[in-house]
C-alpha cells in the first residue's frame, strides 16, 4: 500500500527512464508485457524522461507507456505514476502552478489517459511557496486528473514542512517519497529523512536501487565501465566499501541461487519502510532478477551480512 492512499502495488515499481533512451518503443513494450505478465502493476516515469538521450527533447517515457497502455487496453490494470518540476535541458525547477497545470495536461496526452495514479514534485522548489504548489494539487485531485500526490528529492526538513502546510491548510497529503536509496547511498536517506517517512507513514519508491546497476555484480573493476552506456557513473562506488557490498551479495546471492542484483533488491523490500523500490531492466533476461527479488525472502542472518557490509556509521 503506498502511504495511506488506496493504491496497492507489487513490491517492485518499473523505472521508466529507460523507455526511449537504452530501450527502443519495441523492445519497451517486451519488457512491459513481460513485467505486467510476471504479476507487477507499478510503473514510474517523468515528463522529463528521457531528454538527455541525443535527438529527445523529453516526454518520450510517457508516450512509449501511453501508446502500450492503448494498445494493450490495460489502463485500469497499471498503477502510473509520473513527476513534474524538472524542466527538460535547463538545470531549473519549477512547481508553481501555470507551470504545473500545462505539465500535468502535456503528461495526459503522452499517456493517453484522463488521471494519473501518482503525482509526483520531482524537486524541490524554493522559489514557490509550498502552500500554492498544494493549492494546485488540490485542483488537480478535485478535478479527477490526479488521484494521489508524492514528493522527490526533497530534503527532510523541506519534506516535514510540505507535510505540516499540508495539515494546517486543510490541503492533499504527499503519500509517497522518492530518495536515492540502496546498499552503497543509505546515510543520505537513513540519517534524517527515514524518520520523516516513519512518522507520517508516507510510501517509499527509491530509485536507483542497484546503483546504477553496480549491485549487479557486472562492474568489478574501471575495465568493466564500457559494458554499457550507464559506465561512466559507477567509477564512484569502485572503492574499498563497494567491492565490500559486492562481497557480501556474493555471500548471500550463493545461499539463494539468485543474482547479487535480486538479493540487493531484496534487501530494499526486506526494509520496513520501503514500498517498492524502482529499478530499470532492458532485457527480459534481467527481469527475471526481479521477479526473483519479488519471491525472496532474506533471513536475519543475511540481512546481517548486507548491512555489517554497507554499514555507513
Amino acid at each position: 500500500k503506498l502511504g495511506n492512499s488506496d493504491l496497492f502495488v507489487y513490491p517492485i515499481t518499473f523505472g521508466g527512464n529507460v523507455f526511449g533512451w537504452t530501450i527502443d518503443e519495441k523492445q519497451s513494450f517486451e519488457i512491459l508485457d513481460g513485467f505486467t505478465n510476471a504479476g507487477f502493476n507499478f510503473i514510474d516515469t517523468a515528463d522529463s524522461y528521457s531528454h538527455w538521450a541525443p535527438g529527445n527533447k523529453g516526454g518520450e517515457s510517457e508516450t512509449i507507456i501511453g501508446n502500450w497502455m492503448e494498445q494493450r487496453k490495460n489502463r485500469q490494470q497499471i498503477i502510473i505514476a509520473t513527476k513534474v518540476g524538472s524542466i527538460p535541458g535547463t538545470p531549473k525547477k519549477s512547481l508553481a502552478k501555470d507551470y504545473i497545470l500545462k505539465s500535468v495536461d502535456a503528461s495526459l496526452k503522452r499517456l493517453k489517459t484522463d488521471y494519473i495514479d501518482l503525482y509526483q514534485s520531482h524537486y524541490d522548489d524554493p522559489e514557490t511557496p509550498i502552500e500554492d504548489t498544494l493549492e494546485v494539487y488540490d485542483q488537480l485531485i478535485k478535478s479527477g486528473k490526479v488521484r494521489w500526490i508524492g514528493a522527490s528529492n526533497f530534503s527532510a526538513a523541506r519534506l516535514t514542512e510540505s507535510l505540516e502546510t499540508a495539515k494546517r491548510l486543510g490541503l492533499p497529503l504527499y503519500q509517497t517519497f522518492q530518495p536515492e536509496y540502496n546498499l552503497y547511498e543509505r546515510e543520505g536517506y537513513e540519517k534524517e529523512l527515514e524518520k520523516v517517512i516513519v512518522d507520517n507513514q508516507l510510501g517509499v519508491i527509491n530509485y536507483y536501487a542497484l546503483a546504477s546497476g553496480f549491485l549487479s555484480g557486472k562492474y568489478r573493476s574501471e575495465a568493466d565501465l564500457n559494458k554499457s552506456q550507464r559506465g561512466e557513473g559507477i567509477k564512484k562506488y569502485l572503492n574499498d566499501r563497494g567491492i565490500k557490498i559486492l562481497n557480501a551479495l556474493d555471500q548471500v546471492s550463493e545461499q539463494y541461487n539468485a543474482n547479487p542484483a535480486s538479493i540487493a533488491l531484496a534487501w530494499l523490500i526486506a526494509r520496513p519502510s520501503v514500498t517498492a523500490p524502482i529499478a530499470s531492466v532492458t532485457t527480459l533476461t534481467q527481469l527475471e532478477d526481479l521477479i526473483k527479488a519479488a519471491n525472496l525472502r532474506l533471513n536475519t542472518e543475511d540481512l546481517s551480512i548486507l548491512d555489517d557490509a554497507s554499514a555507513w556509521e
